[in-house]
């Protein structure tokens, strides 16, 4: 019998029951005392209401003869789900662990002809980085930085952190107030205030060796922070006009730190303004390459001649070849 199976069984068990004991779910499921320790607090962690009574006749009971409501799925919420769960694929994502058995639970709770639909999806729907020869081979590994679901419980207590990262050979430690933490071009990045240099600070998760939080007596208030982040505003130097074409390529991919602003209801124009530091070889080469990405479809307002210089260089590169 699967865990999950095995978990919805003794859930119906222990509510037709008023009192239980860890003997019972042993003899009653065939399954060792600590696996049956393990399933029992699985199931207080789904939220039934158990309560434990010590001494030597102690067990457990549902308090208020409290029952678990019936999880009814329709067949679209199911398709929903499972294609979303699909989709994700190969985004590394956070939290694997408990989608895995999310997934296991959900299949347990449907029908077998709900689950041949599930088969069959899987069969012929394709998502990006997904193989097509063999849908179920992961092309990259699925399996995020160790240390994102660290960051993320922290975050969830206390954004004022001290990250120590790896940089070439050494090890650097930033306190840093975080503001953001997302995923741009398969990689996790962590966007913050450097509470020493008082400057905005993008870092690599996968850069990350601990994480821990900053003492509160060198805290400055989020207030003064953003404070200091708008006096650092840099003065836009790239505007574009785009068109429809531009506009789907837009959406395809973009910095993250790159907006557009449509100028019609039907959403075919719009307007992008942002700021290009020209002097950081690595963002003029990336803001090159993406706006031959974008294509032809649009008109420059305002351009750096530097992102032109590097523009003409590609294309003769390109022409050359």
């Amino acid at each position: 019998m699967k865990k999950v199976e095995r978990i919805n069984i003794i859930m119906r068990y222990i509510n037709n029951r008023a009192h239980f004991t860890i003997s019972e779910i042993m003899h009653e499921f065939n399954i060792s005392r600590s696996t049956a320790i393990r399933d029992i607090r699985e199931i207080e962690a789904m939220g039934m209401p158990l309560v434990a009574e010590v001494g030597r006749d102690g067990g457990y009971f549902v308090m208020n003869n409290s029952v678990l409501p019936t999880v009814r799925f329709t067949d679209n919420e199911i398709k929903a789900l499972f294609i979303a769960f699909m989709a994700t694929r190969n985004l590394q994502l956070p939290y694997l662990k408990s989608r895995h058995s999310l997934a296991e639970k959900l299949l347990g709770l449907i029908s077998e002809n709900q689950q041949d639909d599930l088969v069959l999806l899987n069969q012929i729907l394709l998502f990006e980085g997904t193989n097509p020869h063999n849908p179920d081979l992961l092309d990259l590994s699925d399996l995020p930085h160790p240390m994102l679901e660290q960051l993320i419980q922290i975050l969830l207590v206390d954004s004022y952190l001290v990250v120590s990262v790896e940089e070439g050979r050494e090890t650097k430690s930033y306190p840093i107030y975080l503001m953001r933490l997302f995923r741009e071009k398969s990689s996790w990045q962590i966007e913050g205030f450097d509470l020493g240099e008082e400057k905005r600070r993008i870092i690599p998760v996968d850069n990350l060796i601990d994480v821990k939080p900053y003492p509160e007596k060198k805290r400055i208030s989020k207030k003064k922070i953003v404070e200091q982040l708008s006096k650092q505003e840099e003065a836009i130097n790239l505007v574009l006009e785009l068109g429809p074409k531009a506009i789907a390529q837009f959406k395809k991919y973009h910095p993250l730190k790159i907006t557009i602003s449509y100028t019609n209801p039907y959403q075919t124009t719009a307007i992008l303004k942002t700021f290009i530091n020209v002097h950081h070889p690595d963002e003029l080469a990336e803001i090159t390459n993406w706006l031959l990405f974008l294509g032809g479809d649009n008109k420059v307002r305002e351009i750096p001649k530097e992102v032109v210089e590097g523009l003409r260089e590609r294309v003769d590169v390109l022409g050359n070849k």
